[in-house]
């Protein structure tokens, strides 16, 4: 059986919505049949109480399973609310910051990587990661074991400024030994995608991991070179996870990049040896 998830990024609702494309998504999901919807962050462009609702109205307008955690632009902009009541807009919507999906096929659990105090940088602190650790080790067996967070975990193939979650090292490794086998954020509203034998020197058996950073759906900024516009679909079975990058084009979305990575211990394929 395969299972499949549709990621979106950065909305961005209140800065130049395109209602084109919210229709746009919507055939796409029905198109793919994906069994859940990830939603990571920066729903909103300035956290306004308007903005969440319309932006819940999209999303929920979809009628799909949700997991949606905030970003950045998701809580108040002013003083002092921005402290007093950082989350009571995105709450008041979703009703945490860290919500959990669980079925037979998918167990995915969103991280809160926001820090008030901070514009662009997120972080997530022990407390969070030891919690993320007992929700994931709650899977079913076979369940494709995802966490979602804002801030992402790897570089974009362009030069950025937003810098990634901060202790990436430490975050990602607690992460992987939970047993997350995709982690998936947003931020930089440019997509990339690897493995985590494409990025750590590893010995032995050791099982994969796919770390992704979705592109952003809302409006890319004029002038900032390799920001896209797009979703990413994820779609595995007992032995792959593969992930597809589908870029808008004006009028319609356009399949851009299929990559195929191991799940588990089994590499895709082994070369033979020549003697």
């Amino acid at each position: 059986m395969i299972s499949r998830v549709l990621h979106v990024s950065d909305l961005h609702f209140g800065a130049r919505n395109d209602p084109t494309v919210e229709r746009a998504i919507a055939e796409l999901v029905e198109r793919i049949g994906p069994e859940l919807v990830i939603a990571s962050g920066d729903l909103t462009h300035r956290g306004r109480r308007d903005q969440h609702e319309a932006v819940a109205r999209f999303l929920r307008g979809l009628g799909t399973p949700l997991l949606v955690v905030p970003g950045n632009h998701d809580i108040p902009y002013s003083f002092p609310s921005r402290f007093t009541a950082t989350w009571r807009e995105f709450e008041r919507q979703w009703e945490t910051t860290e919500p959990t999906y669980s079925s037979a096929a998918v167990h995915a659990v969103g991280l809160n990587s926001v820090r008030p105090w901070r514009h662009q940088s997120g972080g997530v602190r022990d407390a969070q990661l030891t919690r993320a650790t007992e929700r994931l080790q709650g899977a079913p067996d076979g369940a494709l074991r995802i966490v979602a967070l804002h801030h992402q975990m790897i570089g974009a193939p362009w030069r950025t400024r937003k810098k990634p979650v901060a202790r990436r090292t430490h975050v990602l490794a607690r992460l992987v030994d939970s047993g997350a086998e995709l982690i998936v954020g947003g931020h930089t509203h440019q997509g990339t995608v690897c493995e985590r034998h494409e990025f750590e020197v590893v010995t032995g058996d050791v099982r994969g991991v796919v770390v992704s950073i979705a592109p952003g759906l809302g409006q890319p900024r004029p002038h900032r070179r390799g920001e896209a516009r797009g979703v990413v679909v994820y779609a595995a079975d007992a032995r792959r996870i593969t992930t597809e990058t589908y870029i808008w084009r004006a009028d319609d979305w356009g399949l851009t990049a299929v990559r195929t990575f191991p799940r588990g211990r089994e590499p895709l394929a082994v070369e033979a040896r020549t003697p």
